[in-house]
């Protein structure tokens, strides 16, 4: 019987903490689609002056702020938007841009660190003379930290230039900024100047910073007015949200604080997975709170049954493919529950190897 469970599937499962709960219970409401809801209205006025923007606005989930974002930049049906081949609203967000939205995605190449070269997305950019034949570019769109690169941050100089660039071109950019938090605490740059450049950002409550749903984007005043139509439209509306505008307002005040430490518990388990043979971990992991895991080809396993074997013993991981596990540290992860994880990667590395052998 399994008496202790660390889950490291992602910063999405935390539980919301006995001040969120307390400030749930108490919280201050009224109906948010008619404008009314002062516990929203606070976290908007807080995100906004964090994120260094005019406004912003709650919505339920960072795919539908990604969304929102993309539309109302691209508010053109044949619009089209660049962004990497690897990130997450290409991926991972059921191509709501296209199939919602009439936007035609133009993947370029991510980097292992994240980034695009800034030549291939000027590359990237369509010449307005060819618009009988060709979409019309309107957007650029980066994700910090970059998850499917293990939490990669890109760096503000970075951010500077793609901003830049898109200005000469004008153009748009959204910054998919779920972690960037996170970001901010590992590069050491106050988030409203990551974010400086960027025309609009999608920011997650529930990732990094432990609140229990939503996220909010940020931009212009007008930029915000047309993002809450979309809202609605989408049906992001809802009612008396400071229910859980409360529990967000509270991961802000305290769980900011924590990610630095986050980061250091996944260079930890990052360093002692290192050292097992059979498993190989980028020299970058840890640079939040993000680790990939791949199984090498002389050993004679593979990541399911490695994920198993560590269920079985109350770690929970997330499997990315036949031969990678991810691993994602947070605030409710202690170093005791890292080193637990260790010791239980390293008997599932050799059980796994002697069941086999037998």
């Amino acid at each position: 019987m399994v008496t202790r469970i660390v889950d490291l599937r992602s910063d999405t499962v935390t539980k919301p903490t006995e001040a969120m709960r307390a400030a749930m219970a108490s919280a201050e409401v009224d109906d948010d689609v008619l404008g009314n809801d002062p516990t929203a209205f606070r976290l908007e006025a807080e995100m906004a002056k964090t994120m260094g923007k005019e406004a912003a606005l709650f919505v339920p989930s960072g795919t539908m702020g990604n969304l929102i974002c993309v539309l109302v930049h691209c508010d053109v049906r044949g619009s089209e938007v660049i962004l990497g081949d690897n990130c997450h609203i290409y991926i991972y967000e059921n191509g709501g841009i296209a199939t919602i939205g009439g936007v035609h995605p133009r993947p370029v190449k991510n980097n292992d660190d994240g980034t695009m070269d800034i030549d291939l997305i000027e590359a990237a950019i369509r010449d307005p003379r060819g618009e009988l034949l060709y979409p019309t570019t309107r957007l650029i769109c980066l994700e910090n930290t970059h998850a499917n690169s293990g939490g990669r941050c890109l760096s503000v100089e970075y951010t500077d230039r793609v901003g830049d660039l898109a200005k000469r071109h004008g153009l748009k950019l959204h910054i998919d900024g779920a972690r960037i938090f996170n970001a901010s605490v590992a590069l050491g740059v106050p988030v409203d100047r990551l974010v400086q450049a960027a025309d609009s950002v999608s920011v997650c409550l529930s990732k990094g910073i432990g609140a229990p749903v939503g996220s909010v984007i940020v931009g212009s005043k007008n930029f915000i007015a047309k993002a809450r139509r979309l809202r609605k439209t989408l049906g992001g509306g809802m009612r008396q949200i400071g229910i859980i505008c409360a529990a967000a307002l509270v991961a802000l005040q305290e769980n900011i604080g924590k990610l630095e430490n986050d980061h250091k518990k996944a260079r930890l388990l990052a360093d002692g997975l290192r050292e097992l043979k059979g498993l190989r971990v980028d020299t970058f992991a840890g640079e939040t709170n993000i680790v990939f895991i791949d199984i090498e080809d002389g050993i004679r396993t593979g990541a399911e049954k490695i994920r198993k074997y560590l269920e079985e013993r109350g770690i929970l991981v997330m499997q990315e493919s036949s031969s990678r596990l991810r691993v994602v540290l947070h605030h409710q992860i202690s170093a005791s529950d890292v080193q637990y994880a260790l010791s239980c990667f390293q008997q599932a590395v050799k059980g796994v190897e002697n069941e086999i052998g037998t």
